[in-house]
């Protein structure tokens, strides 16, 4: 499937050319796939799109059936030629309403009760859930004991569990309610259940009134508008009560948390409620639209035709064109039924009910003295949908070449242009203000112009015999901070992306320079130097350290060490006191001895830094911990505002919070100035070349751009790890908007950092399970994650200490990792390989891998040429030096001028070289 767009150039055009009305504010629009590839000669290019606002895509689809069953005769002129007949796909989003049950009953006697969540909505559900413990004065949320967690709970970072919910037999709510049920007893040691609900289909999650449902188990706890419960409610056992409606805003940055102290609690018989709260989801629905131009010669009319399957009343907001202009004009009457001038500037026809009720049609007669029809559609009183966010563009000759269409030419300059390349979605809202509009052009064509330069500059360089390293490095540089600025400017809701390539360097010996800060030379091959149970042995530093030779004989050139400081969790990920690197890994002396010799041995080091929380030493006068000891003794203003369990007086969190400890708040100067502090002595007094930053999403990138300028890495890479799409239980072919969030975040830092290819380790997971192997293709038959979009920010991996060792949270195929790794180690992207997978049976053959990518010179942006994505096997050319395929299907790379040989095979997966 592949979504097309017409030339970039003519939409930048088209910006000063739209509806004139500014109160034009669309509330829902639509999106366009084409599933045939177009032919040029239907105006249409994959050229991208430049436009400052990046939302006048210009999509033309194939023709395609639609049914007219119904549908009332249109008199046309006798003798007509149909010079125009195409069919659109809409994507348009609508509300659900449903339900969340809550129900607190007793079991078989009065010790054994159950908590039941119910959702009616359609969708993945999980219980994202935790306890909270009497006495427990350091946070609300805990992992129960595991008689307590119903069949299929997972733990989530030793602080929540997560549970599927399962389909319900009976509900009066419908089919689609489903449950979870917590069982669970009276004398235990629980004073309250907290939990959220999650969508993994769309991600997103459902509180009550901005903050956790919390089910007090005992005594009386204060309400923090949080507490679901009989009497705070106004229902008792068998009542109906409804709480307020989902999504709330969270309320003030000053509402205090009571810590549940076990002398304070006021004893009383546990009480049984029902209670139900409306829950809200969109879902995207499909209709489609065939538009079709009849021409009379005879007459000199051209009879535009739309039919729809949409719903209820649509409305035809239109205009037309003439040749020597691009402007929206009103054509004289007659009109067609039902229309009305808008504000002299359109014309809006309420479109004609179809006789079986399935749709609507609207016929359209104009004359020859007009080059276009264009039009939006409307339902309702605020509903619009259009063509990824210009109008739709219906063109009266048959022979309109794209030269005509474009009206004006526009050039960026001398040489080659580069390109912005961009991907939109219905997601972009108008905003018909030319005067912004002009301004971010004329700012964002400068941009371009810059980069042309600087391109030129560099074919310039690379032309002169002496190549000026040197002068390279510094072009590239240029180059990417302007790329990064351009999509900064560029940026909407819509799946936009940059990528500038690099030159190819016509030495054979890898370029011995950084890119830019934070991303490496390029060359970089990544190894996770630990698991989740590294800890236990307390000499993990020792055991790397006697290591190191084989690592760097396996050809890995950076290895990730695990979070260096003192911490409440053995793991590391719950920082205390950041500058007392003695940990369970080892001593600081330990640490600093395994850097010395990495870096002996040719290996770069990279510190796993927790920045988005961390865990308080003392207590505030409310008993609330959330002042910080040692050398960084933070008070409460370095805790977010929004984080209920904390108490903070900053700001509110820039980011998505961490439950079990307190999220810190970047905006804060005083704390910005001390961990960029931190970051530095951790370069000079330790070592480390660069940074691993945990919870990447906990926090705004510009924040981390910040400390990377402090503190100069050479390489860094962040976590940002969300859902990926999901319908009716399968996850979704397209994850655009699922790498458009990594991209964002990248973006975020300007470039200077790179992201986990989360996208491309879920399409990985469905493609090998279900022996989906076309997935592993975009629409636009592209490399479907991070990869595919920025692949010098891009760093790939199958897995890691949270996904696999004795977690498990999204453990790779079993059995399938080697085809995993041959995918990652022969394409672009910065490939990263878990220690688990380093010493087992699979070490050899990582290792030739390893060998061929160093061997061939495959890099973070080597191009990929993708010959084969089937049900059963994906195949890929690299750079014209690699041909590879996984799956058990059939690929064999063709001969034609280059000789290839079997560089190394395994199960279902394969790997040639080019001699």
């Amino acid at each position: 499937m592949s979504v097309v767009t017409a030339d970039s150039l003519f939409n930048l055009h088209l910006r000063h050319h739209r509806r004139r009305n500014t109160d034009f504010k669309p509330i829902e629009k639509l999106q366009l796939v084409s599933k045939n590839p177009i032919s040029f000669n239907r105006n249409c290019t994959h050229t991208p799109n430049r436009r400052a606002n990046f939302r006048s895509h210009r999509h033309y689809c194939p023709p395609k059936a639609l049914s007219s069953s119904g549908t009332a005769v249109v008199e046309t002129p006798e003798a007509t030629d149909v010079t125009f007949s195409e069919t659109f796909e809409l994507k348009r989003r609508e509300k659900l309403e449903g339900k969340i049950t809550i129900r607190l009953e007793s079991g078989k006697d009065e010790d054994h009760w159950s908590l039941t969540v119910g959702c009616s909505l359609p969708g993945k559900w999980v219980l994202h859930w935790g306890v909270n413990y009497i006495g427990d004065t350091g946070s609300e949320w805990d992992q129960p004991h595991e008689d307590m967690r119903p069949p299929g709970s997972i733990p989530v970072k030793g602080y929540a569990i997560e549970t599927p919910f399962e389909r319900s037999p009976a509900s009066s709510l419908g089919d689609s309610f489903v449950v979870v049920k917590i069982d669970f007893n009276t004398n235990s040691s629980i004073a309250a259940i907290n939990f959220v609900l999650k969508d993994e289909e769309t991600g997103c999650w459902y509180q009550h009134r901005g903050r956790d449902f919390k089910v007090p188990l005992v005594g009386s706890l204060q309400d923090d508008g949080n507490v679901v419960e009989a009497k705070s409610l106004g229902v008792w056992p068998g009542d109906l009560g409804k709480i307020s409606n989902l999504p709330q805003e969270t309320e003030s940055a000053d509402a205090q948390v009571d810590d549940i102290k076990e002398s304070s609690l006021k004893q009383r018989p546990l009480q049984g409620f029902y209670v139900e709260q409306s829950v809200f989801k969109e879902i995207c629905i499909d209709n489609s639209m065939s538009v079709s131009v009849s021409h009379c010669t005879e007459k000199a009319k051209n009879v535009v035709r739309i039919e729809t399957d949409l719903p209820g009343d649509v409305v035809a907001h239109w205009g037309v064109w003439r040749d020597e202009g691009k402007n929206w004009e009103v054509p004289v009457e007659p009109y067609p039924p039902e229309t009305i001038t808008f504000k002299n500037k359109a014309l809006q026809t309420l479109l004609q009910q179809k006789t079986d009720g399935t749709g609507s049609w609207g016929s359209f007669t104009l004359g020859d003295e007009f080059s276009a029809f264009v039009f939006v559609l409307k339902l309702g009183s605020n509903t619009w949908l259009n063509c990824k966010g210009d109008d739709f563009y219906i063109p009266f000759s048959s022979n309109a070449t794209k030269a005509e269409l474009s009206g004006s030419t526009h050039s960026s300059g001398e040489g080659q242009p580069v390109a912005l390349d961009s991907q939109a979605t219905s997601d972009d809202t108008f905003d018909d203000t030319s005067e912004s509009k002009e301004v971010v052009s004329a700012y964002a064509g400068g941009i371009i112009n810059e980069i042309t330069k600087l391109m030129n500059g560099i074919s310039t360089e690379k032309s002169r015999k002496t190549k000026s390293r040197q002068a390279q490095e510094t072009i590239l540089q240029e180059i990417e901070k302007l790329a990064a600025e351009a999509y900064s400017i560029f940026r909407s809701s819509t799946p936009i992306f940059t990528e500038v390539e690099l030159a190819e360097v016509e030495d054979d010996s890898p370029p011995p320079i950084t890119i830019s800060s934070g991303t490496g030379s390029g060359y970089e091959i990544l190894c996770q130097g630990f698991n989740w149970d590294s800890h236990k042995s307390g000499r993990w530093y020792l055991e790397i350290q006697e290591k190191a030779s084989e690592l760097a004989s396996l050809g890995f050139t950076v290895i990730w060490l695990p979070p260096p400081t003192d911490s409440v969790s053995p793991e590391g990920y719950m920082p205390r006191d950041l500058y007392n690197l003695n940990s369970r890994y080892g001593d600081i002396d330990q640490l600093k001895n395994v850097v010395k010799k990495l870096h002996e041995v040719g290996l770069k080091v990279l510190g796993d830094v927790v920045l988005n929380h961390r865990c308080a030493q003392f207590r505030n006068q409310n008993g609330v911990w959330n002042i910080f000891g040692g050398r960084l003794n933070w008070d409460d203003r370095a805790v977010v505002s929004d984080d209920p369990h904390f108490q903070g007086r900053g700001n509110k969190s820039s980011g998505d919070n961490f439950h079990a400890a307190p999220n810190i708040d970047h905006s804060q100067e005083f704390v910005r100035k001390d961990i960029k502090e931190w970051l530095c002595w951790l370069r000079e007094e330790i070592g480390y070349d660069g940074w691993r930053l945990d919870f990447a999403r906990g926090f705004w990138g510009g924040y981390f751009k910040d400390y990377l300028e402090a503190s100069e890495p050479y390489f860094a890479v962040g976590e940002f790890w969300d859902s990926l799409s999901y319908s009716y239980g399968e996850m979704d072919h397209n994850q655009d908007a699922h790498r458009q969030r990594i991209v964002d975040w990248i973006n975020d830092t300007s470039g200077t950092a790179g992201a986990f290819d989360v996208t491309t380790k879920g399409i990985l997971h469905s493609a090998l399970e279900r022996c989906e192997y076309w997935r592993l293709s975009d629409e636009k038959g592209k490399p479907p994650g991070v990869m595919g979009w920025w692949p010098s920010r891009a760093v790939t991996f199958i897995e890691n200490h949270d996904t696999g060792s004795t977690q498990g949270h999204w453990r790779f195929p079993g059995g399938k990792e080697m085809q995993g790794y041959a995918y990652i180690l022969t394409h672009p992207g910065t490939p990263s390989v878990f220690y688990d997978h380093i010493f087992s049976d699979y070490k050899s053959q990582i290792k030739e891998l390893i060998s061929i990518r160093n061997r061939k010179k495959i890099h973070c942006r080597s191009t990929v040429k993708i010959v084969k994505s089937e049900r059963d096997v994906y195949a890929a050319v690299i750079d014209d030096k690699v041909a590879m395929k996984i799956g058990p299907g059939h690929y064999e790379p063709d001969k034609g001028a280059k000789n290839w040989s079997l560089a190394t095979e395994g199960r279902d997966y394969k790997v040639w070289e080019a001699s």
